[in-house]
């Protein structure tokens, strides 16, 4: 081990002292924005009122170190890293509005759903989604490795794999969930609903010409607004999905899709019944 030590350098961090943030399941930071967004479901309802602002703003300052200490490995610029995190920081009011049209749309959508609570409390789409909003921001204003650490945390919760890169529009739902990949150049609109087993994911990988593959470049799909997407369903490929389009379960995509298309596998396998002695 030591001689396999001594051969690391650039990729591997030969600096001994580099330290991240320690990690215990579920995340810190999962529970503090659960808290933070939707307090009244997580126990923590006071900081809701007016007078109670210094609890409030001791959970924000509270998931804003954490943020720090999370981001600080990967960045190593203190400016950069406090820019980063008061904009997250910043931005949790309009997350929440969109969140809210998230819960709505799993109520609009799933005839078992008696409450906005039973979604927020108990759904794992829904978890999933909240800490995706999240991670996005992470992401997108420069934190890709620690907003991949807090996606990979809520993928363990919820058996839900969505890159923090992903595009995601508003009234979005995750129906059971299980088994949802979403890759991290995936666009997608408004009102869109999945189910398990669904991945929006890549055909082939291009390759760059010493043989290593390509980075940062379109390789997942384009999904429409007011589409359903079946169970088990495969869209591979920067394919373009169009808006009021039904994806039928176990279908296997990688073609455009116009607007008001229904697609859907045209045969099923026979079920046979032999009868047992």
């Amino acid at each position: 081990l030591r001689k396999s030590y001594e051969k690391d350098s650039g990729h591997f961090l030969s600096n001994i002292k580099q330290k991240f943030s320690s990690r215990e399941y579920p995340f810190e930071e999962i529970n503090l924005i659960k808290q933070l967004l939707f307090p009244a479901h997580w126990n923590c309802g006071e900081i809701k009122i007016k007078e109670n602002s210094k609890e409030l703003i001791e959970k924000i300052e509270a998931l804003g170190r954490l943020f720090f200490d999370g981001i600080k490995p990967y960045v190593g610029d203190k400016a950069k890293e406090e820019k980063i995190v008061n904009r997250v920081l910043e931005n949790l009011g309009k997350v929440r509005e969109t969140l809210k049209k998230d819960v709505e749309a799993a109520y609009i959508g799933d005839p078992a759903a008696k409450n906005y609570t039973e979604i927020i409390r108990s759904y794992p789409g829904f978890l999933a989604i909240e800490i995706h909003r999240i991670s996005h921001l992470l992401y997108a204003y420069g934190a890709e490795g620690y907003a991949r650490e807090i996606s990979e945390g809520a993928h363990s919760e919820t058996g839900i794999d969505i890159h923090p890169g992903a595009q995601i529009g508003n009234h979005f739902f995750i129906d059971h969930g299980t088994g949802v990949v979403i890759g991290e150049t995936s666009v997608i609109g408004d009102w869109v609903r999945i189910y398990q087993d669904v991945t929006l994911g890549v055909l082939h990988f291009e390759k760059e010409k010493e043989g290593k593959v390509k980075k940062n470049y379109k390789r997942h799909p384009d999904i429409g607004s007011h589409v359903v997407i079946g169970a088990g369903a495969k869209i591979l490929g920067p394919v373009k999905i169009g808006n009021h389009v039904n994806v039928g379960a176990n279908s296997w995509i990688t073609e455009n899709i116009p607007n008001y298309t229904s697609v859907f596998v045209a045969e099923h396998p026979r079920l046979e019944k032999r009868k047992r002695d």
